[in-house]
């Protein structure tokens, strides 16, 4: 168990990696947002490429950033009956949430999404606006980001199934095993 636990913690510095990178890219798309917004109005000057690196930037922010959402416990929730059941009840649901929901609908979507990055990189798909971007990097979010929450839910799971096997218990803030 010390060893997938060792495991559950490097995927979580993984992924809080890639968290600090999403929190990067919101401050980025604002400055472009004020920038084009700035230049448009103030200078008659646009471009389409400004509008599509938003919704690019929009993209890597909810792909890049969505493990680590898991990994902090943000994400959204029906907290209904959750907030109600015992410490042992909740780790149950995570556990059977992960394994029978979370990571089989990651795991498809991700699989899924695959080709569609690579005929997008194949065939050099560019936008069909004037000005407008390669699609391949924004398509490459969709797997990548759905890799990197397999592996967050992997690391959830362990940390479940290691609290409930009594070898840790979890920090209720971050869901972390503390040692």
């Amino acid at each position: 168990m010390n060893a997938l636990l060792r495991i559950a913690t490097l995927i979580d510095a993984l992924n809080e990696k890639f968290g600090r990178i999403a929190c990067w890219l919101v401050l980025i798309a604002c400055v472009i947002s004020a920038g084009n917004a700035l230049l448009r109005y103030g200078f008659s000057i646009s471009s389409n490429a400004w509008l599509e690196i938003q919704w690019y930037l929009f993209g890597g922010m909810v792909m890049l950033g969505a493990a680590n959402t898991l990994k902090t416990n943000q994400h959204v929730r029906v907290d209904v009956l959750y907030s109600r059941y015992s410490e042992r009840t909740r780790l149950w649901v995570d556990l059977l949430g992960g394994l029978l929901f979370l990571l089989p609908m990651a795991v498809m979507i991700g699989w899924l999404s695959w080709p569609m990055f690579a005929n997008a990189y194949t065939i050099g798909e560019v936008s069909s606006n004037a000005g407008g971007l390669l699609r391949w990097p924004v398509k490459l979010l969709v797997p990548l980001g759905f890799l990197l929450l397999v592996l967050q839910g992997v690391s959830e799971i362990i940390k479940r199934a290691a609290a409930l096997a009594g070898h840790t218990s979890l920090d209720a803030r971050y869901e972390r095993p503390l040692q």
